[in-house]
């Protein structure tokens, strides 16, 4: 099969549609304001928050990012918490199960805080974790501030913003 007949039945056009460039921009969220509308679910100032966020975000520690914003280190990992960070909890999954079995009164507290070997500190930071989920606009806020997919994968997520722009397999025919 040569050349020419794999070209038979294709047609050349000179018209071409110009639809521009397909953007999508997710700036317009203002995480201040975010903060402020969901500040009686934190566990600080939404100013405070913004502190931490803006420090921990360019690679602060906790307690490093708490501190510049007057908060005790407990206090920001809790913020960090709410806003949808993972990994806040000083626990390990089998001393997470231990804390579960606590706060559903099968464990008293003396053998969770033994079984878990956590301190005071520790423990409350770990109770406050589950029993406080993520707040998901907050989340979604720091999660579009700090540039990461807005879902779990980049790519989907494109896909889905610019599902008009694109073809299909059945557009070909």
């Amino acid at each position: 099969m040569g050349l020419s007949e794999i070209a038979a039945g294709l047609e050349l056009t000179t018209e071409q549609v110009d639809r521009g460039v397909a953007t999508v921009d997710d700036t317009d969220v203002d995480r201040d304001a975010r903060l402020r509308e969901y500040e009686s679910d934190l566990p600080c100032t939404a100013a405070a928050a913004g502190t931490v966020l803006d420090r921990y975000e360019s690679g602060a520690s906790v307690g490093e990012a708490g501190e510049a914003a007057a908060l005790a280190p407990v206090t920001a990992a809790k913020l960090l918490h709410r806003c949808g960070f993972d990994g806040v909890t000083p626990l390990a999954p089998t001393a997470r199960q231990v804390l579960r079995d606590w706060l559903d009164g099968r464990l008293s507290r003396a053998d969770a805080l033994e079984l878990t070997g956590a301190d005071d500190a520790e423990f409350a930071l770990a109770a406050y974790v589950e029993t406080h989920d993520p707040i998901p606009e907050l989340a979604e806020t720091v999660r579009r501030d700090a540039a990461a997919p807005l879902a779990e994968d980049a790519l989907v997520s494109k896909r889905d913003a610019l599902a008009e722009t694109m073809s299909t397999a059945s557009d070909l025919r």
